[in-house]
């Protein structure tokens, strides 16, 4: 039986139990100890002890509390649970929070021990809950300072100890926390059968309606919610809809709802929303589980002016398929790289990542991103040198083709010609009624000059201009392909390596052995013939402009692309099972192992050469293996016949090449889902408020994937609520 704690000491410590704090939670509001400190703080000196804090000292055993204390506490009576930090090693005391918001504090901790900036150990359940005993069995060892001896980890298992000592007592302590059935609230309101259907009803119902608003990147709230507006806003409308089509909704929901619980206020819809976020990230996290990943990072404005960071993980999954999943979207102060890692630690930490398993960096070719000395990219280096970067593929190819524009003269003419019109013709109709006429006007006098005809003048400024379009064409349509292939999710760095060279090929194939017939083409599409005048430009069209383009841009794919000549890639593509592994190099696979120390220890590396003997012979002579493309099928088919657990050294391998990123198109695809989320009339809402709408409205698969019974489970767990489930 646990004992009846006595009143409340200054000194609380964890072990009181929460349902004696809540059930105390009244008689503390009652007492306005708080109104005494405003006012000293707001005349700016000591004000005598009033009748409340005399009060509230009868009920507190050590009456030698500093001045300061009673501020410091009475400081934190507001507290936004958004931003409490993560990392164990920066957070406040539990006992220097107001006593009536530590039940709130200690939720959601619980929903998230170790800490990036102090590089030690935490234990939650202490600092929650662990007795106030000084220095005695390791003071604030595993509260404040951490734990850092981790070659005596025996040192754990001493603190946890026997099933009555101070760890486990916390333990059983948060355990009670969370089990709201045990609360005092519970225990005096018995809920009827009848009340508990109804309750169950309404908060599907909200959910429902929640769900679709979501999915759809809608805003919830209207500008006027009262019951006599027309328009009270998506949510409210779509409930009122599901309630005219459900006579059970109907019954208990809106004006049927109890006035003071009818689960419709902007506060229940964002806890809502933050419980199916929560339970999205989990799926997500426990899909990674203990695998490599890759991390894409990108940042941007939003509506409102203020700069946000997208962040997306790259993983293979359990059924062996690279998938791309977006996790959070953070505000920062300012792009530089210190604040960009910052924000990235403090992700990582809430969500319980270790950047000891990051195996690739994918960002665009901002200096803040890839600089050499301060960039992130370097950054991350210098604490997980096996975090490799690779520039965004698909960033380079815009790269090269935008060079291509800036290079040529003709080619930029062009642009800025077709800039001008698209500018002018869409301003407004009047501009392009206009240009109509001008245009009818021109042809009119070329046609009565004998300009149309004669081949000069008009007429071969226009084959020029219609040259030159159709050869940009023709150059976008073939980098087109490669560029919808790049930002494919599933997309892996080898076959992007292949891609982008068979890109190279088709370009110098057309300017071998394609310029007659590209030259026909044009020539049809004037539907005039070139005479013996036309025929002296033959050399400005075929060398200044066709050979001329075409050379430029190859150049360009070859400087820009330089990632695919490193030594990684070269080795990694060594592992690409096309032609039946015709680019199997056994001493290159030994050397990209190497780029992973800390996975491949030197007898694994002595295993490593006697599995790739085995290996190439096994998938040579074995036609399952015959017709395989890409590293993605490779592995599928290794999984599907067990040669993943033959070969486990070799399947690492192949499952770091998938790791490894190849564009930032899903974090790019982020920011406009962010431009529907948060827009011009929704330019106001917080930053978790988006992340968490934004994070549905991205993830619709997983969402889609998470039934109402778990949602309410996570929104009960949340905070107190006035019915139960």
């Amino acid at each position: 039986m646990d004992r009846i704690p006595e009143p409340v000491r200054g000194n609380e410590s964890g072990r009181l139990k929460f349902r004696y704090l809540v059930g105390l939670k009244k008689i503390f509001e009652a007492v306005a100890v708080s109104q005494n400190v405003e006012a000293k703080e707001a005349n700016g000196k000591d004000a005598t002890v009033g009748e409340n804090d005399k009060a509230k000292e009868a009920s507190i055993d050590d009456t030698n509390f500093q001045e300061n204390d009673e501020v410091k506490k009475a400081s934190i009576e507001h507290i936004d649970v958004a931003q409490l930090p993560m990392d164990p090693g920066l957070r406040t005391p539990i006992l220097d929070y107001n006593v009536n918001l530590r039940d709130q504090i200690r939720r959601a901790y619980l929903q998230r021990e170790y800490s990036i900036s102090k590089n030690a150990a935490f234990y939650l359940y202490y600092y929650l809950f662990g007795p106030n005993n000084g220095e005695q069995g390791g003071g604030d060892t595993f509260v404040k300072e951490g734990f850092h001896n981790f070659k005596k980890n025996d040192r754990l298992g001493v603190h946890v100890g026997d099933v009555h000592s101070a760890h486990n007592q916390a333990r059983r302590n948060c355990e009670a926390l969370m089990n709201q059935e045990q609360h005092i609230e519970t225990v005096l309101f018995k809920q009827s059968k009848r009340a508990w259907s109804t309750y169950r009803i309404l908060l599907n119902a909200s959910i429902d309606c929640i769900r679709l608003l979501l999915c759809q990147g809608l805003a919830f709230r209207g500008h006027d919610e009262c019951e006599e507006s027309n328009n009270q806003g998506n949510f409210l409308e779509q409930l009122k809809f599901l309630a005219d089509h459900n006579e059970k909704i109907k019954a208990v929901t809106l004006k049927n709802a109890p006035k003071n619980h009818k689960l419709t206020s902007p506060k229940i819809q964002k806890d809502i929303v933050s419980a199916g976020a929560i339970e999205m990230i989990d799926v997500i996290i426990k899909d990674i589980d203990d695998t490599f990943f890759s991390i894409l990072v990108d940042e941007s404005q939003d509506i409102s002016v203020k700069e946000q960071m997208s962040v997306v993980l790259c993983y293979v999954d359990k059924t062996r398929h690279v998938v791309e999943r977006f996790i959070g979207i953070e505000h920062v102060s300012s792009t530089t790289a210190l604040s960009l890692k910052a924000a990235i630690d403090k992700l990582f930490s809430r969500y319980g990542l270790s950047i000891s398993r990051l195996r690739g960096q994918g960002y665009d070719g901002a200096s803040n991103m890839q600089g050499e000395f301060k960039g992130l990219k370097t950054l991350i280096l210098k604490e997980n040198p096996s975090a490799f970067y690779v520039h965004c593929f698909v960033h380079q190819l815009q790269l090269a083709l935008v060079a291509l524009a800036k290079k040529h003269k003709k080619i930029q003419k062009l642009f800025n010609l077709v800039s001008s019109m698209v500018n002018i013709v869409g301003a407004s109709s009047k501009c392009c009624d206009i240009l109509r006429e001008k245009q009818e006007a021109i042809i009119s006098e070329a046609l009565i000059n004998g300009e149309i005809s004669s081949g000069r003048g008009l007429n071969q400024q226009s084959f020029e201009f219609v040259f030159n379009l159709h050869l940009m064409r023709t150059i976008l349509g073939i980098s087109n392909e490669l560029s919808m292939a790049l930002q494919r999710k599933d997309q892996d760095i080898v076959n992007a390596m292949s891609l982008v060279t068979v890109c190279k090929q088709r370009l110098q194939e057309m300017r071998d052995n394609e310029w007659d017939s590209f030259l026909d083409e044009v020539v049809s599409f004037c539907r005039s013939r070139r005479n013996t005048e036309e025929m002296t430009n033959f050399h400005h069209f075929r060398v200044d402009l066709f050979y001329s383009v075409i050379d430029i841009q190859i150049q360009e794919l070859n400087d820009r692309f330089s990632e695919v000549s490193t030594e990684l890639l070269l080795c990694l593509a060594c592992l690409c099972p096309d032609d039946s592994f015709s680019a199997f190099d056994k001493d290159k696979l030994i050397r990209l192992s190497k780029y992973y120390p800390k996975d491949f220890s030197k007898i694994q590396l002595m295993t490593l050469d006697d599995q790739l003997r085995n290996y190439i012979v096994d998938m040579r002579s074995n036609k399952e293996f015959r017709e395989l493309k890409g590293l993605s099928e490779l592995a599928l088919k290794l999984v599907e016949t067990k040669r993943n657990k033959m070969y486990p050294l070799v399947y690492m391998l192949v499952t770091l090449g998938l790791t490894l990123p190849v564009a930032t198109a899903s974090v790019e695809r982020v920011f406009s889902a962010m431009n529907i989320v948060k827009n011009r009339l929704r330019n106001q809402i917080g930053d978790q408020w988006m992340n968490d709408s934004l994070f549905v409205y991205v993830e619709k698969d997983v969402f889609n994937e998470i039934d109402n019974k778990t949602i309410r489970r996570r929104f009960q767990s949340m905070r107190s609520r006035k019915e139960q489930l």
